[in-house]
């Protein structure tokens, strides 16, 4: 399953998303309306689905599902 796959995956089944409202350029916030608990919960589940650590200052760049996957991608590959 690739990066992308997961986290539309971790977004509909964790957090209620519909899976079409799911785009590479979806915001977080804006598109789908996740608030900041939800925010905390996903970067979670980021990091322990992929076993990497995001930092903070990291996880507030993150604002688009593009974003993460580049990220993540990178974090794994390092």
């Amino acid at each position: 399953m690739n990066i992308q796959e997961t986290i539309t995956k971790i977004l509909v089944d964790k957090l209620g998303i519909a899976e079409t409202e799911v785009t590479p350029d979806a915001n977080f916030v804006k598109d789908l309306g996740i608030d900041s608990l939800d925010y905390a919960e996903l970067v979670m589940e980021f990091e322990q689905t992929f076993d990497i650590r995001i930092p903070d200052e990291d996880a507030e760049k993150l604002q688009t599902i593009n974003q993460a996957v580049s990220y993540i991608d990178n974090k794994m590959k390092s």
